[in-house]
């Protein structure tokens, strides 16, 4: 009869219960004879697999060196075997393992600001991605963890970056530390590079950003600062304020006169919900005069200091289409013709790229062609002068129209599918009622008043007295206001 196995001499992974994380998988050598003590022993490979897959090659990558040769995988007296398995995670969060079983593919001696610049250089992204990785690298992450080896990087480390961030006052954060979002979308940043050196024949065998604890989702949407939107009344008016000529001498009604330059521009994003980068990206011919549609297929964007037109890519490769009133229409028909005498009075200073809200002749530098696009930029600079002249909240920047537009649509109980649809939201009408269309204070009232009505709040409770003819309603003004 086969003699009975104790217990936990098996080879199988098993799962490591973990506090404050993930549970990682473990697994063990089978009992075996060490050739150098002639004794036997068995130890953990590792305990830190993320998968049992991996738990399980890393066994398996063992029995096969133990069968080649035995003593390189000895733990006599002098410390562990002299190489790590491939994948083997056996060191703790908070430690850096290096493979040394096969040649690396990768310098050890490299630091993390030559990761970061390698990462980003091959970093497929569009420009306005990369453009917005550089400053958060260049300011934020390589002045304190730059000059580190990668194998050096561990959670720990990670952790007091970003304890330091958000505490320390940062210039370019006016002074004030960086939120939660800015520190978790650096935390992105490392780990994806460190995520470029992790793995078999590589630098790590875990990524120590994967063991970290930047800020949580709950607590960047807890940051979050409630951003002001108007009412479709004040939208009335401010359309009805821009719409208004200066009436001085040379005015002729705004239609070539610079009072009313951007009334067009304004009345677009008001009325269309569309980006900044997606208005000023808008072409002529991408217009459905008769359906009354626009096709979004370019945008103009930032890139550094400098901007361009290109491709719209963040709807996929279909083009967005939104359809608009044929009100819209007829500003887009003005905003044509005022265009139309642009190119007349500019002549060969025009080259013409189809755009609706192309740069202009107002205040045209020297040597200066108009026709382009414009720089986005000076045009939020612009909106800013028009908030202030209208005394706008200081938080509604252009950005505040579409959150205005989505939110009036489901207030007033438009199809969500619908404004979902036209906001371009992916994630669907979900996203787009959860994100937007909330303004509390209102919805709220409105919502108390209909419930306590439905319960016949009113006529119960210590705001009535009872007489031999029944209740009698003597209302809230009866009773005294509550002090502190």
């Amino acid at each position: 009869m086969a003699t009975r196995r104790g217990n936990g001499l098996g080879t199988t992974p098993v799962r490591v219960k973990r506090s404050g994380r993930r549970d990682t998988w473990g697994v063990r050598t089978p009992l075996h004879v060490d050739p150098k003590t002639g004794e036997q022993v068995r130890y953990w490979i590792g305990r830190d697999y993320e998968t049992k897959t991996a738990a399980a090659e890393a066994l398996a990558a063992w029995l096969t060196k133990y069968k080649e040769d035995p003593e390189s995988v000895s733990r006599a007296p002098g410390g562990r075997a002299a190489t790590a398995l491939p994948g083997a995670g056996g060191a703790a969060p908070g430690k850096v393992s290096l493979l040394k079983v096969e040649k690396l593919l990768t310098d050890p001696d490299l630091t993390m600001g030559e990761l970061l610049d390698r990462w980003l250089k091959r970093h497929r992204g569009e420009g306005t991605t990369k453009a917005g990785y550089e400053p958060k690298m260049r300011l934020h992450i390589k002045p304190y963890i730059g000059s580190g080896k990668v194998v050096e990087m561990t959670d720990e480390l990670l952790n007091g970056l970003y304890q330091r961030l958000e505490s320390e006052p940062c210039p370019t954060n006016r002074g004030k530390p960086l939120g939660p979002k800015s520190v978790l979308h650096i935390h992105n940043i490392i780990s994806a590079a460190l995520e470029t050196v992790t793995g078999p024949r590589r630098l790590l065998s875990f990524n120590p950003a994967h063991y970290a604890h930047p800020p949580t989702e709950r607590q960047v949407t807890a940051a979050e600062p409630d951003k002001p939107t108007l009412t479709d009344d004040e939208t009335k008016r401010f359309l009805a304020d821009v719409w208004t000529p200066c009436g001085n001498s040379r005015c002729d009604g705004g239609l070539t006169h610079h009072c009313l330059r951007d009334a067009a521009l304004w009345t677009a994003y008001a009325a269309s919900g569309c980006r900044r980068s997606e208005v000023l990206g808008w072409k002529w011919d991408l217009i459905n005069w008769d359906e009354g549609s626009i096709t979004l297929a370019w945008v103009v964007v930032e890139e550094g200091k400098t901007f361009r037109l290109r491709k719209l890519t963040k709807d996929g490769e279909k083009d967005a289409v939104i359809y608009v009133d044929p009100a819209l229409m007829d500003v887009l028909r003005w905003q044509w013709e005022r265009q139309q005498h642009e190119k007349q009075v500019l002549g060969n200073l025009w080259v013409d790229h189809g755009l609706v809200f192309a740069r202009d002749s107002f205040k045209l530098f020297k040597e200066s062609r108009a026709g382009g696009p414009q720089d986005p930029e000076k045009v939020s600079a612009r909106w800013r002068t028009q908030r202030g002249r209208l005394h706008l909240p200081d938080e509604f920047g252009v950005s505040g129209w579409r959150r205005t537009k989505i939110t009036n649509d489901l207030e007033n109980k438009e199809n969500p599918v619908e404004v979902s649809a036209n906001a371009r939201h992916r994630s669907g009408p979900g996203f787009t009622m959860k994100k937007y269309g909330q303004r509390r204070s209102d919805n709220a009232k409105r919502l108390a008043s209909s419930s306590a009505h439905r319960i016949g709040l009113g006529e119960v409770g210590p705001t009535t007295r009872r007489s031999s003819a029944g209740v009698v309603p003597s209302g809230p003004r009866s009773l005294p206001i509550p002090t502190a």
